[in-house]
């Protein structure tokens, strides 16, 4: 399965149901270009059990303070809807596996 890109407007339906890791990321940011290959990498691994998306913090301000992240990257898991896990900066891909197995 393909990583999604989310945005304010459709965020909520986007991570109703099951399990969703969101990256809070943006273009300039250093690590979040270091972790997108990882996650990139991840998708097709967890499929089934969970969807991984993407939010632009830059373009979506305000579902990024809703949340409060503060750093990126910030990875949020979600299970129908609410956060239930959240991790600050990079990871590595055992980890962010660790995370969403926690959870499944």
């Amino acid at each position: 399965m393909a990583i999604i890109e989310v945005n304010d407007a459709g965020f909520k339906e986007e991570i109703g149901s099951g399990l969703t890791l969101v990256d809070f990321w943006a273009p300039w940011c250093g690590p979040c270009k270091m972790i997108a290959p990882i996650l990139e990498e991840l998708a097709p691994e967890v499929e089934g059990k969970a969807n991984i998306a993407k939010l632009n913090v830059d373009d979506n301000q305000a579902t990024a303070s809703e949340y409060e992240v503060m750093s990126i990257p910030t990875l949020i898991l979600f299970k129908d809807g609410e956060p239930v896990d959240k991790v600050v900066g990079f990871q590595p891909k055992e980890q962010l596996s660790a995370l969403i197995e926690k959870h499944a």
